[in-house]
């Protein structure tokens, strides 16, 4: 008689260890990335009605905050770079943010507008996770490329043009950061919402189902 499959709770973690050390290491990064920005936008703003306060910065003159923006700009680098290689090594990309129902994705943004988005399953992402996940990978590589055309614009001058010259290249890079500013701001809203979530990046939640043979 053929085996047939069945689950199994005893599956790898939800979330495995190397998962969970690259996520805080990109969370510290990113903050300090942020931090950081925020002092460098200030010695030369983009819109003459935003500054930001002293205390939201990182670093105490300009020169610091060049200094903390590269820093945790090498350490975000090459954590993401890890993660993606993980990710598509390992499966783990395609299996948690793939495949995409236009229909479930247009459902599950009108149920969040109505804050009726339902998290009961935490192995299973919703269409506005994957939405967002995919989104803010996209913001990042906006962010490395318009990085290096502003820390390096003559010798990145393709790169300059491509984002319309230095000043467009620096309000590309704002928009990034906002986009990648508000992932998060959602992102620490559901985790306090659901707080299994939080939980679970931490220990590394629930056992995915495994598979095994049992007899027919």
């Amino acid at each position: 008689m053929k085996p047939e499959t069945a689950p199994s709770p005893t599956g790898r973690r939800l979330h495995p260890w190397p998962v969970r050390i690259m996520h805080w290491i990109n969370a510290v990064a990113m903050i300090v990335m942020i931090n950081s920005g925020f002092g460098i936008y200030n010695d030369e703003v983009i819109f003459g009605w935003l500054y930001f306060p002293h205390w939201m910065l990182m670093g105490g003159w300009a020169v610091d905050h060049l200094l903390w923006h590269f820093a945790a700009m090498w350490v975000l680098v090459a954590n993401g770079l890890a993660y993606l290689i993980y990710g598509v090594a390992t499966g783990r990309l395609r299996e948690r943010l793939f495949p995409i129902s236009a229909r479930e994705a247009i459902g599950d943004v009108r149920d969040a507008l109505r804050f009726k988005l339902a998290h009961a399953d935490l192995t299973v992402y919703n269409s506005v996770q994957k939405l967002l996940y995919i989104g803010v990978m996209l913001a990042a590589v906006v962010q490395v490329l318009s990085g290096l055309a502003l820390w390096k614009p003559v010798q990145f001058q393709e790169l300059t043009a491509l984002f319309g010259g230095f000043q467009g290249t620096r309000l590309a890079h704002f928009i990034g950061m906002a986009g990648i500013l508000g992932f998060l701001v959602i992102h620490v809203a559901l985790a306090l919402l659901v707080p299994r979530t939080l939980v679970a990046m931490i220990g590394g939640g629930p056992r995915l189902p495994a598979l095994k043979e049992l007899p027919r």
